[in-house]
């Protein structure tokens, strides 16, 4: 029997559609705009009010460590709501979820520092960090869920992109915060106090998010599924057990992504802040604030597109442009510029859109409907950890190893390859991908 989202024909449906897609970009958007804060505030103010070093490149790579534990707790939170969301429903989850990054990102803003409470100032920054992974966990598979499964199954790409869009949005939201702050007031100000308003600023969007969330309906996905009585009792346990091609591969064609965008959107503001000519924070910060700000028309049409074409084949040639592209951009910012600083992050950026946006629609399509929230949590989350969690760290590494950068571009590009093969291994979709199993999928299903 077929059970397809529902047509968004109807006038009401069309700004249901809307509605969930605006709902779904909402939480991402804050998701990122503290992570793209927190990895712009580890370059140029962590590193010195909470981990102080006498050796600048160690209290770096100490500071993206405790970037790291963002990425790292997203599996608890992957397990936990995905969890929930397959068996209570995807609304309530993502309004759980967006408290809980909300609470810990505005929590930053009143942390003390090293200098004022000794190791505490770390270690409650590592623990809000922590907090923030958890609830980040649980928020994209259900984001992603929230605006595709409104969806007709041929438009996925799509609709299913808002999560997606949610990420430069979130990122141009931060750098341009940072940008107005640095360039307002002076540096001293700004290390002692400014940085602490840009976190403060999320409580706006964690409003605007608990209101569009709590006015839109369950995913008919989902409700189709209780009405059923086939909600699943044990959805990690099942996608552990009869969903493990489909996991693996999922997990692995997250890898480039991650680290392509570790790169270029956070790392690159410590590249080019460094050498002879390197740039202004000013400067840098308008590099990936003007990329994030295109890829917010780009993702969608990458998403778009993917409807259009074979989606895998677009996201594994747009994941081998990315690591080749590394080395050109690289090779032309050896001498630091800010025409080319800029065109580089842009075009490394648009790269990333194209397989960031049909990531989402092929992530999900991998699991079926009862499965689907906790599938796609998990291998977003383990994904996370293997490829951007830690990738800043390693490009501290590999710079201070190798200063010229290309031992970093090596790295981006076997991130790359790695996607490839996880995009081989993702299963065929038929274009009724929302049939719901009368009892739990076997193994061949994943295939």
């Amino acid at each position: 029997m077929s059970s397809h989202a529902q047509t968004p024909s109807a006038p009401v449906e069309r700004r249901t559609l809307y509605k969930a897609f605006t709902a779904s970009l909402s939480g991402t958007a804050l998701e990122w705009y503290d992570f793209a804060l927190y990895g712009a505030a580890t370059a140029v103010v962590f590193n010195k009010l909470f981990f102080p070093d006498d050796d600048p490149a160690m209290a770096t790579i100490k500071a993206f460590l405790t970037y790291a534990a963002g990425y790292i707790s997203r599996p608890i939170g992957g397990i936990v709501f995905g969890r929930l969301g397959d068996r209570i429903g995807r609304k309530r989850v993502l309004v759980w979820t967006l408290v809980l990054i909300g609470a810990a990102t505005f929590g930053i803003a009143f942390l003390p520092t090293y200098a004022q409470a000794g190791l505490w100032g770390p270690a409650l920054l590592v623990l809000l960090r922590f907090l923030q992974g958890v609830g980040v966990g649980g928020e994209w598979g259900g984001a992603v869920l929230l605006s595709s499964e409104f969806s007709k199954p041929g438009e996925r790409g799509l609709w299913a992109s808002a999560a997606q869009v949610g990420v430069p949005l979130g990122s141009v939201l931060a750098n341009l915060v940072l940008i107005i702050m640095t360039a307002s007031m002076p540096a001293a100000d700004f290390q002692s106090w400014g940085w602490r308003l840009a976190f403060g600023f999320s409580i706006v969007l964690v409003g605007f998010g608990l209101w569009i969330r709590h006015t839109l309906e369950e995913t008919p996905v989902f409700q189709r599924l209780l009405e059923r009585g086939e909600a699943a009792k044990a959805p990690v346990t099942e996608v552990f057990r009869t969903q493990g091609r489909a996991l693996t591969g999922a997990i692995l064609c997250r890898v480039g992504p991650d680290v392509l965008y570790a790169f270029f959107a956070v790392f690159v503001l410590v590249w080019l802040k460094t050498g002879p000519n390197k740039l202004s924070d000013s400067e840098a910060l308008t590099c990936t604030m003007v990329a994030g700000a295109l890829q917010v028309v780009t993702m969608p049409f990458a998403g778009w597109l993917s409807d259009r074409v074979n989606r895998k084949w677009l996201y594994g040639i747009a994941a081998l442009a990315g690591g080749a592209w590394t080395f050109i951009f690289i090779a032309m910012t050896q001498t630091r510029s800010f025409g080319l600083g800029l065109v580089g992050v842009v075009l490394g950026l648009v790269c990333h859109s194209f397989m960031y946006a049909p990531q989402a629609a092929h992530i999900a399509e991998q699991f079926h409907a009862r499965l689907r929230y906790t599938g796609s949590s998990l291998a977003y989350t383990f994904a996370g950890i293997i490829g951007g969690g830690f990738a800043p760290s390693v490009f501290a590494v590999l710079i201070a190893m190798a200063p010229n950068g290309y031992t970093i571009a090596g790295y981006v590009l076997f991130a790359a390859i790695v996607t490839v093969v996880g995009l081989a291994m993702g299963r065929k979709v038929v274009d009724d991908v929302d049939v719901v199993p009368s009892v739990p999928a076997d193994s061949s299903a994943a295939r």
